[in-house]
């Protein structure tokens, strides 16, 4: 290991790993026995490494990336659900931690890429979605899976999916649940290229090198000019989805979807 590069320590769990390398920022989702799916501890140490990369002068690229090979991230993990986001005022709870999380990826200002191996399924792909690159492996599967559980998806995701793929793809893929295949992910524009997982480390790194080795500044302003011209937060509409969304959270069909997950078996739905 080289004098600048280090691994960053207190984040608050081991579920969430930061290193530094040759002026690279990795962020490793570290929970591969539950394919990496998003706890809430994680969510806390994803701000908190997130901000530490915005903090340092020696970090130029944002890598993500999920550990074990199989998920990138597959989700939240929905064991927690009967715990902390059982119905609308556990998810408000649960929210604000996530938004630790969120918070952290929308206000890095230096270049961010999402290293997708694997599954890249409902909060997995709003992380993906954070980036400003998707670089996938060709074994790489994507998914909104909400429908199949009775929950809300927020405004800004669904905003965030929308603006990437357009209206017509969006709409397919949170109204049949279903899943992607990277070729399919790449046709759509939801990633910007797909690799052999053989060569997707040596890939990703590459890339992440040659973006660090540009000036700053440029990098910088080109990814804020971008984002002021992508600018599709709207505070009137998201106020008019809430409602939509919690009405989810408290509904029939958002247990019976915990339960059928958790059963392995398909959900029967009554739309109340």
């Amino acid at each position: 290991m080289k004098a600048q590069d280090r691994v960053l320590q207190s984040l608050g769990t081991g579920r969430i790993l930061g290193e530094v390398r040759e002026g690279i920022g990795w962020i490793t989702f570290n929970y591969p026995e539950r394919r990496n799916a998003m706890s809430l501890d994680m969510w806390q140490g994803l701000g908190a490494v997130a901000e530490a990369f915005e903090r340092d002068p020696g970090v130029r690229v944002v890598v993500m990336k999920g550990a074990g090979g199989k998920a990138f991230v597959s989700g939240a993990d929905i064991s927690e659900f009967e715990r902390h986001r059982a119905d609308a005022a556990q998810k408000k709870s649960y929210d604000e931690i996530a938004a630790r999380g969120h918070a952290g990826l929308a206000a890095l200002s230096k270049p961010l890429v999402a290293m997708i191996q694997g599954y890249c399924v409902g909060g997995g792909l709003a992380i993906a979605l954070a980036a400003d690159i998707r670089i996938a492996a060709s074994s790489s599967r994507f998914a909104i899976p909400a429908a199949r559980l009775g929950l809300g998806y927020d405004y800004r995701g669904v905003a965030a999916l929308a603006r990437l793929v357009g209206p017509s793809a969006a709409k397919d893929i949170l109204f049949s649940a279903r899943f992607l295949e990277a070729p399919e992910a790449l046709r759509l524009g939801l990633v910007n290229t797909v690799v052999e997982d053989v060569a997707l480390d040596e890939a990703v790194s590459a890339y992440a090198q040659r973006i660090a080795a540009n000036a700053p500044l440029t990098v910088l302003a080109a990814k804020k000019a971008i984002q002021a011209f992508e600018g599709y937060s709207d505070s009137a509409a998201a106020d008019e989805i809430a409602p939509l969304v919690l009405q989810c959270f408290d509904s029939e069909d958002y247990r019976e979807g915990r339960r059928a997950f958790l059963a392995k078996r398909p959900p029967i739905f009554q739309g109340r």
